[in-house]
């Protein structure tokens, strides 16, 4: 059965919701680090504030920065801050919260979002093998994430799965097409489906979309590639659209978002 508790913010709006992305400056000790964590703190909560001003429905945090990422393994600084910050931004703003610990930490996403009071996490490597650009993600974790979450009392947080994910390679999975993908992960547990295209910024197919829409009865996510231009294409067959590079600056996830994109986005999905 799945946990949906984290995703009724789905059901309070006649159209897809909007999940608007907040990417974490670098966290200490990673490569491209500068700031401290109460610098990055402020930095998240400020976008927070632009988002929700905005008028997206849910925000996730996700530690994008922290390039190159390591494989399933983060240390307990990354947890820690991730936890700090997303508790800020818990207080700065009552929107429903989700959060990202790349590259594959779901135990820690949990960890993170438990002690943060966040709504969901979205996790890689739920179901199935496949090669990212961090390297092989040799085994899949549906089956210890959800002992996890039940042994620390966070059924509540809705674990939202990436199937054949971007930046990665599926020629292991080649043989398992995208919809037997999908429907696998809702056997394993997922309480949604997210699809994407092929990296961060670049389109999803709509028809990959509908595909996935119709194999299973878990929400389904728009997880790149979205824009004020190919939103309608989309949300016919989305429960929700997670966008990032768009409500950026100039268009680039690496900047802080764009009030003036943020509405954009909003009027585009709205409509």
């Amino acid at each position: 059965m799945a946990h949906d508790a984290g995703l009724t913010f789905l059901q309070t709006v006649n159209r897809p919701a909007l999940i608007g992305m907040i990417h974490v400056g670098a966290l200490p000790g990673t490569p491209r680090s500068t700031r401290s964590v109460g610098e990055l703190t402020m930095s998240a909560v400020g976008e927070a504030k632009i988002l929700a001003a905005g008028g997206v429905d849910a925000i996730m945090l996700e530690n994008m920065h922290d390039v190159p990422f390591m494989n399933r393994r983060v240390g307990p600084e990354i947890v820690a801050a991730m936890t700090a910050i997303c508790a800020a931004v818990r207080q700065a703003v009552a929107l429903p919260l989700g959060v990202q610990v790349l590259a594959g930490a779901n135990c820690e996403a949990i960890a993170v979002a438990q002690a943060a009071a966040c709504q969901f996490v979205r996790c890689e490597g739920f179901i199935f093998s496949h090669v990212a650009d961090e390297g092989l993600m040799a085994e899949a974790d549906a089956g210890p994430l959800l002992r996890y979450r039940k042994m620390i009392g966070a059924e509540d947080v809705a674990i939202l799965a990436d199937v054949k994910k971007k930046h990665s390679s599926h020629a292991i999975t080649a043989d398992v097409d995208l919809t037997e993908t999908a429907k696998a992960a809702c056997w394993f547990g997922a309480d949604g489906i997210v699809v994407t295209g092929t990296a961060t910024g670049q389109p999803t197919r709509p028809e990959d979309v509908a595909a996935v829409a119709k194999a299973v009865d878990r929400p389904v996510f728009v997880g790149s590639g979205v824009t004020p231009e190919n939103v309608a294409t989309l949300a016919p067959h989305a429960d929700a659209l997670i966008v990032g590079s768009y409500l950026k600056r100039d268009g680039h996830w690496e900047n802080e978002p764009d009030p003036e994109r943020v509405a954009a986005m909003v009027a585009a999905v709205g409509a």
